[in-house]
């Protein structure tokens, strides 16, 4: 009998259940380049021939970096291949990660994610919020250039990360929402209430940090040393087993851990 693979929602388009998330193919804290350019582009290669057809990047990963390897191991990109970026930070010369949220520069970091990538317009891109205030005007403004970005044929689908349930309410307001992005894992469930209501709605819920900021084989992504012994008793390592959980605490869910080859 042949074997059908599952397939599930992001926005419009239909991917299968695991992506890619290219965050870590940069160097160290996810600045500078890799330490082996070679190997990430193997990894970026053998992530597709395995099946991935959904990959997570950002122009600020590097910076610039990871979109740069995926244009050289990529392009032209194969014709089902769902490239995700998201706008809303940036770095400073230390590599930390800030807020690059204004209107005006969402507009020009999808613009830069266009040029890097080497395409017309991006599936989806996601609105990434750096601050802890709920709805308001700056929130509009963002929606509004992401709106126009959208209306401008830019990109397909606007997304939202790192948001809380009254963001994704009020957007639903004024927008259609493909996604959204927030941490979510087995020792950390603070967005099931973001969760929940994607679920009702049908948008599909991508958690970051699926294996906890890297889970290997060998150490899971807490310290709980329960989940290793299951993994033990099931025959599979720590990642696998957090990633089913992942996969089957919502048929909304769609996971891009970051180390899933190489």
């Amino acid at each position: 009998m042949e074997h059908v693979i599952e397939r599930r929602g992001l926005g419009p388009f239909s991917v299968a259940p695991i992506g890619f998330g290219a965050m870590r193919l940069t160097g160290p804290n996810v600045f500078g380049p890799p330490r082996d350019h070679r190997v990430a582009i193997r990894v970026l290669r053998e992530a597709v021939e395995r099946g991935v057809d959904h990959i997570d990047t950002a122009q600020f990963y590097g910076p610039d970096i990871v979109n740069e390897l995926i244009r050289e191991a990529l392009h032209p990109y194969p014709r089902e291949l769902i490239i995700v970026s998201k706008v809303g930070a940036g770095r400073d010369r230390n590599g930390g990660v800030i807020a690059d949220d204004a209107p005006r520069r969402l507009r020009r970091a999808i613009e830069e994610n266009l040029r890097t990538l080497e395409v017309e317009a991006l599936p989806v891109v996601n609105l990434r919020l750096m601050r802890n205030a709920g709805p308001d005007a700056l929130f509009d403004d963002q929606l509004g250039a992401m709106i126009a970005a959208r209306d401008d044929g830019l990109i397909n689908s606007i997304g939202l990360s790192n948001i809380s349930l009254a963001h994704l309410l009020h957007a639903l307001q004024v927008t259609t929402v493909a996604c959204v992005q927030n941490f979510f894992h087995v020792t950390n469930r603070e967005s099931q209430p973001v969760l929940e209501e994607c679920k009702r709605r049908g948008i599909a819920f991508v958690p970051f940090g699926s294996l906890g900021f890297g889970v290997t084989d060998r150490t899971p992504s807490s310290a709980d040393a329960r989940f290793v012994e299951q993994a033990v008793r099931l025959s599979v390592t720590p990642a696998q087993l957090v990633l089913a959980w992942a996969l089957a605490h919502a048929t909304e869910h769609v996971v891009d851990p970051g180390r899933l080859v190489g």
